[in-house]
């Protein structure tokens, strides 16, 4: 049986607010939820996997154990680890402005006709219907469970050795969008959709398919923004209810988003990328996509999500749980 998640991917009506309907999906892929029992118990949670879960259900004791790279001491901490010196100069660069900026920079990560392997195999996904764009008509969702091309930029070695050491433990490999062109999407951070729990167990990455430029509408950030508050369901007027989540939260959300960057004076920059560059981001980092200046241009890019592995993890917007394939 296929699950709802698969025929919601086109459907933008009112079930999408029921919190049942969740549930109902939650059931049919019990699979890739089961491993939460173990979790959930280790983190003193007492309910059904099968539920709501948001960020509401979780306490923060005082011990509770951050990313290596977020604690105080990260610098002295990073500049130590014994695994360090493999990197090249430039990468430990990148490494030591991670914790400062919330991302790092990759020149050059992939080799162009690399990415044009990868553009092909996308163009002929669609061509075929093997994927298609999800219901913002911008997102192609996981390209890589029908592809194995895509699925091994996805799982490419020398970025998950990379990844773990920022992360300071192993990362699960997710989720990956690809896009045509660009998001446009206003400022937000990942942990409003991809949540975890302990917080910034999450990382994602952004590769250039072609070259950027300020009319394609180029990915934008907000350096040190991954330093404030986790932005929650709680701390903005959500809607939700015991049994329907508020149909207007996500735009609630990004208005909460824009006043933290006001309130902060935050400094927007943005990732003119060359074909084949590649941007790593915190958890936590506010970022975006600009707007498409230049009609009918595109902006082809691949995004890729991670889970750290030994996590809970949840989609705090939509207040279910992740589905996992372990």
């Amino acid at each position: 049986m296929a699950s709802l998640s698969k025929l919601f991917s086109k459907y933008t009506g009112s079930l999408r607010s029921w919190r049942l309907v969740y549930v109902i999906n939650n059931f049919l892929n019990a699979q890739k939820l089961k491993h939460n029992r173990k979790l959930y118990q280790q983190m003193g949670l007492e309910k059904s996997i099968f539920r709501s879960l948001s960020s509401q259900d979780f306490t923060q004791p005082a011990n509770i154990k951050i990313p290596w790279l977020d604690l105080p001491n990260a610098a002295q901490q990073l500049t130590q680890h014994p695994e360090y010196s493999q990197f090249d100069t430039s990468t430990q660069e990148q490494l030591r402005s991670w914790i400062d900026n919330g991302y790092i920079i990759l020149k050059g990560f992939y080799q162009p006709s690399e990415m044009d392997t990868l553009d092909t195999e996308v163009q002929r996904l669609l061509e075929e219907n093997t994927a298609n764009f999800n219901y913002t008509d911008r997102k192609i969702m996981d390209a890589h469970e029908v592809s194995p091309i895509v699925n091994s930029y996805f799982r490419n070695e020398k970025m998950l050795q990379l990844l773990n050491f920022i992360m300071g433990r192993p990362v699960h490999p997710f989720q990956t969008i690809n896009f045509r062109e660009g998001s446009e999407q206003r400022a937000h951070s990942d942990s409003i959709h991809m949540t975890s729990e302990p917080k910034g167990y999450l990382v994602a990455t952004w590769t250039a398919l072609e070259n950027t430029h300020e009319g394609n509408g180029p990915l934008f950030y907000y350096p040190g923004s991954h330093k404030l508050d986790y932005v929650m369901s709680d701390d903005f007027e959500n809607g939700h209810t015991k049994w329907r989540l508020g149909n207007n939260s996500y735009k609630k959300y990004e208005d909460k988003i824009d006043d933290v960057i006001a309130q902060h004076r935050l400094k927007k920059e943005y990732f003119h990328a060359e074909k084949g560059d590649v941007l790593i981001w915190h958890a936590n980092l506010l970022h975006g996509g600009s707007p498409i200046k230049q009609e009918g241009t595109t902006r082809k890019s691949m995004v890729a999500h991670y889970f750290c592995k030994g996590v809970i993890c949840y989609h705090e917007i939509s207040q279910r749980p992740a589905l996992m394939n372990t």
